[in-house]
């Protein structure tokens, strides 16, 4: 089953256990299911041999046989006995883990301004932990302080796991006179904190420790409750370029060559109908008809045409 075949991927997270359930002794032969609303049987008429439900632990064989003496299911071929479905304990097994503290190594690289840093400062004090105060630069977190940021109790999410991001955040300006480059940390929860109102509260999966007894091979199949921490990075790198910076001032003074237009469009647009005539003694209110006439007046000046210059000459004739 999958048991035997997957195991959470790790990747750009990590995954501390809190709580757990154990089947002992499992070996593969013929057992009864578990008994739920499709397992249960009065006869070997409602069970289908070959058939594998895909919530079931194996494959039934046929036949109806009893269950502790109880109840009746279908037999299936699996590993047996078969997981019972149990709740998880309370409060968790492992509810101690809260004080564990983790060391979170980040590096980044800004390939365009040819510069990489890491969250790790030189002369760190390998005995801090971090504070959102005190601390804020120290990358030595403490479960419970992570969970406590967030207004969530480590307690009560260990019992049936969850999930947590610690996001770092770069804000790095690059400049030789106004370097500055740091990590900045905040966390979130990430699973549906309403656990009884959720299908699939918390995060659990399965994995078997495998062994063999008088040379037969069993297992136990362990479920996992426990929290899987996600590290979410992203950030952003600026460095001045005076190139950018005159396109920038270009385009900018582009845009004054609208402003004329934009102007005329308005006056046009919004003034009334006597003041667009041009006919400004009919206006009733004046000061908007003064202010277009002053516009136009300055907008569309008349030209006079040169006045023609008179020369006198004057003969004399001796």
């Amino acid at each position: 089953d999958t048991a035997d075949y997957t195991f959470p991927l790790q990747g750009n997270s990590f995954f501390v256990m809190t709580n757990f359930l154990k089947t002992e002794g499992q070996e593969q032969g013929l057992c009864p299911e578990y008994p739920t609303r499709r397992t249960l049987c009065s006869s070997n008429q409602g069970c289908k041999k070959g058939w594998m439900d895909p919530q079931s632990k194996g494959i039934q064989t046929g036949r109806c046989v009893e269950y502790k003496g109880k109840q009746k299911t279908c037999e299936v071929s699996a590993w047996c006995p078969i997981e019972a479905v149990e709740e998880a304990p309370q409060p968790a097994l492992l509810r101690s883990a809260e004080n564990f503290t983790v060391l979170i190594k980040n590096n980044i690289d800004f390939p365009g301004h040819n510069y990489t840093t890491r969250n790790i400062l030189p002369g760190l004090n390998i005995t801090c932990t971090f504070h959102k105060t005190q601390n804020p630069l120290c990358p030595i977190f403490r479960l419970g302080d992570i969970f406590r940021e967030t207004g969530d109790n480590f307690s009560d999410v260990a019992i049936q796991g969850g999930i947590m991001g610690i996001e770092i955040y770069w804000d790095c300006n690059l400049d030789r006179w106004f370097h500055h480059c740091r990590p900045k940390y905040s966390f979130r929860r990430l699973d549906d904190k309403t656990a009884k109102e959720s299908s699939y509260p918390g995060y659990n999966f399965r994995y078997a420790k495998y062994y063999k007894e008088n040379n037969v091979e069993k297992r136990t199949l362990i479920k996992v409750f426990g929290i899987r921490f996600d590290i979410l990075v992203f950030g952003t790198g600026g460095k001045f370029d005076i190139i950018q910076l005159i396109v920038y001032i270009g385009s900018t003074l582009s845009y004054f060559g609208l402003a004329t237009v934009f102007i005329d469009f308005l006056i046009n647009t919004y003034s009334n109908n006597c003041c667009r005539s041009h006919v400004y003694p009919c206006c009733k209110c004046c000061e908007p008809c003064a202010v277009n006439e002053y516009y136009y007046r300055k907008k569309c000046e008349s030209i006079m045409e040169p006045k023609p210059t008179l020369k006198y000459v004057s003969f004399v004739d001796e």
